[in-house]
């Protein structure tokens, strides 16, 4: 884990507002440091600028809390929404389209959902990864 760690999957304004623990079983926190890296940090070394991880692991109250589906990834420690970093020089939509695209070549994710202002992403480290592309309208 080289450039995220487990506390900043589990960090939560919403939790925090509701006076939630957001702590993940042991489980889950396998799947965390699967998806940091087999993902997250080959993502990062790829696109060589800093991404902020907006949504890691969901506690099933904070799931409910944020409108997260039900079976939502999240809750297993399989998916995190993530954002580039401002910069100065290019829009976010090309920053998020570069890091779909990094994505979508190192292969290793089950679904990839591009939203106008984040990418969700996820990865099964037990079990077969679809390779699900959504683009959600911008």
């Amino acid at each position: 884990m080289k450039y995220f760690t487990i506390s900043e999957l589990l960090k939560s304004d919403t939790a925090m507002k509701h006076n939630l623990w957001n702590g993940a079983p042991k489980e889950a926190e396998e799947n965390l440091k699967a998806l940091v890296e087999d993902v997250l940090d080959p993502l990062r070394e790829a696109y060589g600028r800093p991404i902020r991880v907006t949504s890691g692991y969901r506690c099933p109250q904070l799931n409910r809390l944020v409108g997260g589906s039900p079976n939502s990834q999240h809750m297993r420690g399989e998916a995190a929404d993530i954002q580039p970093l401002k910069n100065e020089k290019s829009e976010a939509k090309n920053n998020l389209d570069e890091l779909s695209q990094i994505l979508i070549a190192n292969g290793k994710f089950d679904q990839l959902i591009v939203y106008p202002t984040f990418i969700h992403v996820s990865y099964r480290r037990n079990g077969w990864n679809r390779r699900q592309i959504i683009q959600r309208s911008r």
